[in-house]
């Protein structure tokens, strides 16, 4: 099967979406979302089948550029967390009404494909295009379709948009280097070279600009909440259950094995952020009155501990890492979805507005508190496997790491269970709340199932990435 399979029917998707008008626009974009998810499926069965799941062709001579794709198992966890969220995300969007819908799902679609790409390319500078074009889609997205006064989503997106693209641009600089080292863009063959400690030290600081923006890691997270709360939930749910695992994808695709011997010298300082991050967001979501920001700063706390576990250079913290990014992804749309909801009825995201919601939607509040513990990383769930493994990766480093990185559990159970208390439980409110309809009740029902699916058995999951991280770890610990 050709992998570009699935590029061209997000991107015919997007077109068709558009010409389809505002009427049939989401329907379309559903059509199309599901269509690549189901080759996906098939592209998962071809690999598990042991063929050779990759596309190359020469697109232009000078420089030595190639329109390449390769599917390893990383990349297909990856691919399968997009295709398999996105249409989810846009099913949950069927309760809104969009202006201009066309252009809002066409958009998705879009950005769909730009992040499908990110996770296939194999040749540095298409990797690069395909990371750009991701950030289109949602600048429009958070821009036209978002909430809050005009001016300050405006501020919020055009600074979201600057950091990350001006982060972008020194990982441009790095490829341009590397490439006049290697004479190809090629991942193998930058896989290859040889750097120098001060050549490798320099190339890990221009990709960490890059990644610790997208991801985001402190100090670099100053757009993310406010980007998060101004956005449509859609977006929302795009940027913290996608793109922001392009971040850490790329830390372990690109970072870690072309700069191996940076990572290992300044391994306990890039783990130090990522632990730091952990606390600062988890004290600060304490903080939150608004429903939205206290899940943007949970999903800080979350990124902060699977970037920890990445830069441990152990095949415990790489595969710790891999599965928080996918429990991560579900848990964090389904929270966010759940924050739509409410909104939908309350039309008011600030938790002292809320509350009593519990004698009136027992469906409601029971599929809302599994998100909230599968979030807390109760026993059996997916987001339990993951920062299990990550601080168990950790503890093999240093014991202390483990200790810290751990108090995301605590502190995430302390604010998830208060943030809980206050939306559901209290006295009944006064306006109408209607329980969840069949289209909200199936899209958290989806979600929950993998959750708990993946919680209970793993091995599916870990026997795919597994192969993929050895090779990488190989790459890493090769001689220089």
């Amino acid at each position: 099967m050709n992998v570009s399979l699935i590029l061209i029917i997000l991107l015919v998707g997007a077109f068709a979406t558009f010409l389809a008008g505002d009427k049939l626009a989401s329907k379309v974009a559903l059509f199309f979302s599901l269509a690549a998810a189901g080759a996906s499926i098939v592209l998962l069965n071809h690999y598990n089948l042991g063929e050779n799941i990759s596309f190359i062709n020469q697109w232009i001579t000078q420089p030595n550029i190639s329109f390449a794709l390769k599917a390893d198992g990383l990349s297909m966890a990856m691919l399968l967390l997009t295709t398999v969220l996105t249409p989810i995300i846009i099913f949950s969007s069927f309760g809104n009404q969009y202006k201009n819908s066309k252009s809002f799902y066409a958009l998705i679609l879009f950005m769909a494909f730009a992040m499908a790409g990110t996770f296939l390319a194999s040749d540095g500078l298409l990797y690069y295009i395909f990371w750009e074009l991701s950030l289109i889609p949602i600048y429009f997205i958070a821009l036209v379709w978002g909430n809050g006064d005009a001016e300050e989503r405006k501020k919020a997106v055009v600074k979201f948009f600057i950091y990350t693209l001006a982060g972008s641009l020194f990982m441009l600089v790095a490829f341009v280097y590397l490439y006049q080292k290697a004479g190809s863009f090629l991942i193998e063959d930058l896989y290859k070279l040889n750097l120098s400690a001060a050549e490798q030290l320099w190339v890990f600081l221009a990709f960490f600009l890059a990644y610790a923006i997208k991801i985001p890691l402190i100090p670099f997270h100053t757009w993310q909440a406010n980007v998060y709360q101004k956005a449509p939930t859609v977006g929302t749910m795009l940027l913290s259950g996608i793109m922001l695992k392009m971040g850490l994808y790329s830390v372990i695709r690109w970072q870690l094995p072309l700069a191996p011997l940076a990572a290992k010298e300044y391994m306990y300082i890039f783990i130090g952020l990522g632990i730091a991050g952990v606390i600062y967001g988890s004290i600060v979501a304490l903080k939150q009155k608004d429903l939205k920001k206290l899940l943007a700063y949970s999903s800080l706390a979350h990124v902060g501990l699977i970037a920890a576990g990445s830069y441990t250079l152990t095949l415990d913290g790489l595969r710790g890492a891999v599965l928080q990014m996918i429990a991560h992804g579900f848990v964090v749309v389904g929270l966010f979805y759940t924050a739509e909801i409410i909104f939908r009825r309350y039309e008011t995201r600030v938790l002292a507005e809320m509350g009593g919601i519990r004698a009136r939607t027992p469906k409601f509040t029971s599929l809302f508190l599994i998100l909230v513990v599968a979030s807390v990383a109760l026993p059996s769930t997916f987001n339990f496997v993951g920062e299990f493994t990550v601080l168990y990766s950790l503890s093999q480093i240093n014991i202390w790491f483990a200790i810290l990185g751990g108090t995301t559990i605590i502190l995430g159970a302390y604010y998830m269970l208060k943030m809980f208390q206050q939306a559901m439980l209290g006295e009944t409110n006064t306006r109408i709340f209607t329980d969840v309809t069949s289209n909200e009740g199936i899209t958290l029902i989806l979600i929950i199932a993998v959750l708990f699916f993946f919680g209970m058995y793993p091995k599916p999951i870990i026997d795919l990435i597994t192969p993929s991280l050895e090779e990488i770890l190989i790459q890493i610990n090769r001689i220089n």
